[in-house]
């Protein structure tokens, strides 16, 4: 099987370092480290790696334009937003340009080792509190949403199952039992009025949650 190659993108060694470290340390291969978003679209040519980790407020070109242009060039690269700003737009923003994970800077080394891994098999992961975020900030739409009522670990769940994440996966990922994650699906989708994971995905669509291009 083949290691995960990895490309951290961040102004700040330290930042970096510490990256590199628990991501080695779970067996995958960080093959370049860029500082600025000029530096990672030049690497990535170079090396073209599986997954970027990729901070959002960098001097010169941002995270958001270098995310926009690597998705864009290489389809099958997935980018990981790592990030201080939680709220709105950043999330949105971010997942927009085609990002398919938000993380905090804040979050435990092994929630980043986990969420690179998941992003590499093919997942979304998005990090609690922007899940809860994401959620609220529907009701700005001028349409309030079935998802304003969900808590955040139910709109975590909602976003790993659109994700394509089934509830094994989901229960590794959360450090949930199976029966746990079954019991907020079975809540959540009384709560949406869904019977299954197609009417939830089209209600995504609906609400701006998901875009229609890239469902899973």
């Amino acid at each position: 099987m083949a290691v995960t190659t990895v490309m951290l993108v961040d102004d700040h060694a330290l930042v970096r370092a510490g990256l590199r470290r628990i991501l080695e340390a779970g067996g995958l291969q960080v093959i370049a480290e860029a500082k600025s978003g000029e530096e990672a679209l030049s690497f990535a040519r170079e090396c073209l790696p599986d997954v970027v980790l990729m901070d959002i407020n960098m001097p010169g070109m941002g995270g958001l334009e270098t995310t926009k242009r690597l998705t864009q060039h290489y389809p099958g690269l997935k980018v990981l937003a790592v990030s201080m700003h939680l709220r709105e737009p950043y999330p949105s923003q971010i997942l927009g340009a085609g990002a398919v994970c938000y993380l905090s800077k804040d979050c435990p080394a092994e929630e980043v080792l986990n969420a690179v891994k998941q992003v590499a098999a093919g997942r979304r992961y998005i990090t609690a509190e922007v899940a809860g975020n994401l959620a609220a900030s529907l009701l700005t739409t001028g349409t309030e949403s079935p998802f304003s009522s969900l808590s955040q670990r139910e709109m975590q769940v909602v976003m790993m199952v659109l994700g394509g994440n089934n509830v094994r996966q989901i229960s590794d990922q959360l450090h949930l039992s199976p029966k746990t994650v079954s019991t907020y699906r079975y809540r959540l989708f009384e709560k949406l009025g869904v019977g299954n994971d197609v009417e939830l995905t089209k209600m995504a669509i609906r609400h701006g949650l998901l875009d229609d291009q890239k469902k899973p």
